[in-house]
């Protein structure tokens, strides 16, 4: 087995992108003799030459190219390797992020008094963005509702919420305390435009197998409200909280069908202290409104 020095590697990485032994020795502050010598250490250590020497410069040869998106994830994964440990060994910082509705409040209070030194921030994540927030480390830990995928992450469900439906207040079942899907059941209802979105909050097929009533097209939380207002369709959401609607569209809880649910999702490889430390208390501390 080779044993590769990764400052090696970090050095051919350099002449691969430049193109160019000085422009790369210029870039990695050493000599051009020396960063020469250094490549062809890596080259007797893997045994095959990785660059040829041009006129304009330098190019890959065979064996170089198929070295290099190789020697690039073998950085990555160091550089991902120490950033963990450190995470883990040492707490520092932490962002929790939320998206719209949820308050991360009460468990980043006590987050912060468990960890007076620790930098802890919120980031309030976009819809569009719940995908995206953990793989490209806008959040370490996100607080959101379902669906979520797993794939990648961590999911932990914190608590239940009663589903609602949201309608103007001139509809003929705005006066009701509560409503089924039987009542709704040819009512169009918004959709957007994630399947699994519209499966879970559109109740889509209905338990009896119907497809859900179809409806216009929205993502903005806003956009919903403004159709729901004028009469184009309902919404199915998380029951909302007192003051949260529009004054012409109101909500009514929604019997017989199993609550939203708010989950804390975090990367399933991080390992860090403040993570852990968040995850447990978000379950102690973070509750639905009013329950």
């Amino acid at each position: 087995m080779t044993d590769l020095d990764l400052r090696l590697v970090r050095y051919f990485t350099a002449v691969a992108e430049h193109r160019h032994f000085g422009r790369a020795a210029d870039a990695l502050h050493i000599t051009q003799p020396s960063l020469s010598r250094q490549i062809r250490r890596l080259e007797q250590q893997l045994g095959a030459r990785l660059l040829e020497r041009t006129p304009q410069g330098s190019r890959l040869t065979e064996a170089g190219e198929v070295f290099l998106p190789r020697a690039k994830a073998l950085l990555r994964s160091a550089a991902q390797a120490a950033s963990l440990t450190l995470a883990a060994a040492e707490p520092s910082r932490i962002t929790v992020g939320y998206t719209a509705g949820i308050i991360v409040t009460p468990a980043v209070r006590a987050l912060g008094e468990r960890f007076p030194d620790a930098d802890v921030r919120t980031a309030h994540i976009g819809w569009g963005e719940r995908m995206t927030a953990l793989p490209e480390r806008k959040a370490d830990v996100l607080v959101t509702r379902l669906p979520f995928p797993v794939d990648g992450a961590q999911v932990t469900v914190l608590y239940g919420e009663p589903r609602a439906l949201v309608l103007p207040v001139t509809h003929r079942l705005a006066g009701k305390e509560s409503v089924t899907l039987d009542d709704i059941a040819d009512e169009p209802l918004v959709r957007v435009a994630d399947e699994t979105w519209n499966a879970y909050w559109r109740i889509d097929p209905r338990p009896d197998g119907r497809p859900a009533p179809d409806g216009p097209l929205a993502d903005a939380l806003e956009d919903k409200f403004e159709l729901v207002a004028s009469g184009q369709a309902l919404l199915i959401s998380a029951l909302p909280r007192a003051g949260t609607l529009r004054p012409d569209v109101t909500a009514i809880p929604l019997h017989g069908v199993e609550p939203a649910h708010v989950v804390l999702a975090t990367r399933t490889e991080d390992r860090s202290r403040l993570v852990a430390a968040f995850r447990e208390i978000a379950q102690a501390v973070l509750k639905a409104p009013g329950f």
